[in-house]
């Protein structure tokens, strides 16, 4: 990976996908270079991912979403910790050759630069701040909408960016944007106002709406194997280009999902559907977390037409499924609102984050609470949940050649209660955790990226460094947006007290495809230990549970997947519910681009986007859970 912030990233090249990083980082200049990494911390070279906007011209045309197979579930992987770079490439910084010697090959070193990430994290949904766009303040660049057609255009599908080995992996997703943004709003006088009241309480008939009542899923169910708890079915008309679905969200015995133009509570325990908001237009920007009381903001468009933009806030009370306030972000500048927004929310507040500019409303009431900062750097992206994080864009006279800054907020008054600048030209990409902070940034210029985690305090605490050859990737698929960026999202990535965990790049085709899961130290950056997967499976980080790693086993075209655990000192793999043979063809089905969930000892599986096809519209699973 990368070197730490404080240093240059190596000079990666960039070139045809699978083409690896070429040439050394050099270190910063003296006048340019970043905090010093921690003492005893070694330095890394940094990962050269492929540009990222350019990116979207790779193959793009989405994989069968089958079963099992397609290295599908990757986001991004890690390139190299911002702090090490042996050898001379060009840093962010001065190019003075540094002190942190980066060594060529994708993770396993420490690498230079400050943070070198792709810079298309997770499916390669352009979410990230284009890097032509306006600087804070609406100045810089070449006009805003500068390159914003061929980035709609190439980023009709997603494509996911893997690095490793030395070599950078190009796949597509299956998902496809649904939207054919036009900047200008544009509201469509037939849409309802509002959102209609949350109808009576579906009761429906217990089979998890759409499953058929004489269908069994758990006969002939094996010892040993977990129950199937409920099935749901697709019950919504989609658009020929069908939609996503957003969540799940938990609160109390209700899980809720957002699909299109509607948001729906079902019950934990049999799927039973207790009930549904339908909104005046498409779902367009969700957050990760929901407010402590059960509340959650999500953003819709302002229409229904082409021209729609993402711009309206609707508060929802997820436990008695009632729509509250509702508002359109206000534009603040002449270039505000050309994006789409990213929404997150820590305690009870909502940011609303686009381009140049940010707003932040009181979750209960709709109050706005602050704005964009003034001064030079403006905040543009947001992590929520225990802590609020940002990420804002310093004006600079060469927009090739960024200066990002990263900052943790009081939720109320969004002061900064710390600022971290990493060097100039690197990026921050997507908050991995909040708590702990891990980080991944990117230097789009040097075509690297790299994994770095903070104390409480803002200071940088190491950047990952995976072994030679371990090719680490992280899950950040999410919702098209231009020139918005979401920092939360990822998936696949679990951080807990010291310890960061993924799972490298599975290795192998058919039978044979296996991985394994890496342990970083979070003081030092270096693994702490590998466990492999059992023998021909590939797993992939869900959460912490009792103080275990759980970890989803992706299922095979003959066998089921499961969910496992590891201990937090490695070692080998138990089973904690084995998924159903009988379920095994639905599983597949899902597998590929799929939101994997464990909660109070249920596993739930989803896909994360449903096709409109009237063909199959209706019978395509929307949830499988498993339950002991």
């Amino acid at each position: 990976m990368s070197q730490p912030p404080s240093q240059q990233p190596p000079q990666g090249g960039f070139g045809a996908p699978q083409e690896p990083p070429q040439g050394t980082p050099q270190p910063p200049q003296p006048q340019d270079q970043p905090p010093a990494a921690p003492a005893g911390q070694p330095a890394q070279p940094p990962q050269t991912p492929p540009p990222g906007d350019p990116a979207y011209g790779y193959p793009q045309a989405p994989p069968a979403q089958p079963g099992y197979g397609y290295p599908q579930a990757p986001g991004q992987a890690p390139g190299q910790a911002p702090g090490q770079a042996p050898g001379q490439a060009p840093g962010p910084y001065g190019q003075a050759p540094g002190p942190y010697g980066q060594q060529p090959g994708p993770y396993g070193q420490p690498a230079p630069g400050p943070y070198g990430q792709p810079t298309q994290p997770g499916y390669g949904y352009p979410q990230q701040q284009y890097p032509g766009a306006p600087a804070p303040g609406g100045s810089g660049g070449s006009g805003p909408f500068q390159g914003k057609t061929g980035i709609l255009a190439a980023a009709a599908v997603a494509v996911v960016l893997l690095v490793g080995a030395g070599a950078w992996y190009v796949v597509s997703d299956s998902g496809d944007d649904s939207k054919k943004p036009v900047a200008g709003p544009s509201s469509d006088p037939k849409a309802p106002d509002t959102p209609s009241a949350s109808p009576t309480v579906d009761e429906g008939d217990g089979t998890g709406g759409g499953r058929e009542t004489d269908d069994d899923l758990n006969a002939g169910r094996k010892p040993g194997e977990a129950k199937v708890a409920w099935l749901q079915k697709n019950d919504v008309d989609l658009p020929r280009n069908g939609g996503e679905i957003y969540g799940p969200w938990y609160v109390g015995d209700t899980m809720v999902t957002a699909l299109y133009r509607g948001v729906s509570g079902y019950s934990v325990a049999d799927g039973k559907k207790k009930w549904t908001i339908d909104l005046p237009a498409d779902i367009c920007a969700t957050p990760n977390t929901v407010a402590p009381d059960g509340k959650i903001v999500i953003a819709i468009e302002n229409g229904t037409t082409d021209r729609s933009t993402c711009s309206v806030l609707q508060m929802i009370d997820l436990n008695t499924g009632k729509a509250g306030w509702k508002s359109e972000v206000k534009k603040a500048g002449a270039f505000d609102l050309i994006s789409d927004i990213g929404v997150a929310i820590s305690g009870n507040t909502v940011t609303a984050g686009r381009t140049s500019y940010s707003s932040a409303y009181r979750v209960s009431d709709g109050k706005e609470l602050f704005g964009t900062p003034s001064g030079n750097c403006k905040t543009f992206a947001f992590a929520g949940g225990p802590k609020l994080i940002a990420a804002a864009n310093c004006r600079t006279s060469d927009t090739d050649n960024p200066q990002h800054e990263l900052q943790e907020l009081d939720p109320t008054s969004g002061k900064p209660k710390w600022t971290y600048k990493p060097p100039r030209g690197w990026e921050i990409k997507k908050v991995y955790s909040v708590s702990p902070l891990v980080v991944s940034l990117d230097n789009k210029k040097k075509k690297q990226w790299s994994i770095a985690a903070f104390t409480d305090s803002g200071k940088l605490r190491s950047q990952m460094s995976p072994a030679k050859g371990d090719t680490v990737v992280a899950n950040c698929g999410g919702t098209f947006a231009i020139f918005g960026q979401k920092l939360e999202g990822c998936t696949g990535v679990v951080a807990d007290g010291d310890t960061f965990y993924m799972a490298t790049k599975a290795e192998g085709s058919g039978s044979a495809r296996t991985n394994k899961v890496v342990a970083f130290d979070l003081n030092t950056g270096k693994p702490k230990w590998t466990a492999p997967a059992p023998s021909e499976r590939a797993v992939t980080p869900v959460r912490m549970d009792g103080g275990k790693l759980v970890l989803y086993m992706e299922p095979r075209y003959d066998k089921p997947g499961a969910m496992l655990t590891l201990p937090p000192s490695g070692g080998s793999t138990s089973v904690l519910l084995q998924h159903p043979e009988g379920t095994n063809r639905i599983e597949n089905s899902l597998f590929g681009g799929q939101t994997v969930r464990y909660e109070d000892g249920r596993s739930y599986l989803l896909p994360r986007r449903l096709s409109g096809r009237d063909d199959g519209e209706m019978e395509q699973a929307t949830a499988l859970v498993f339950s002991k």
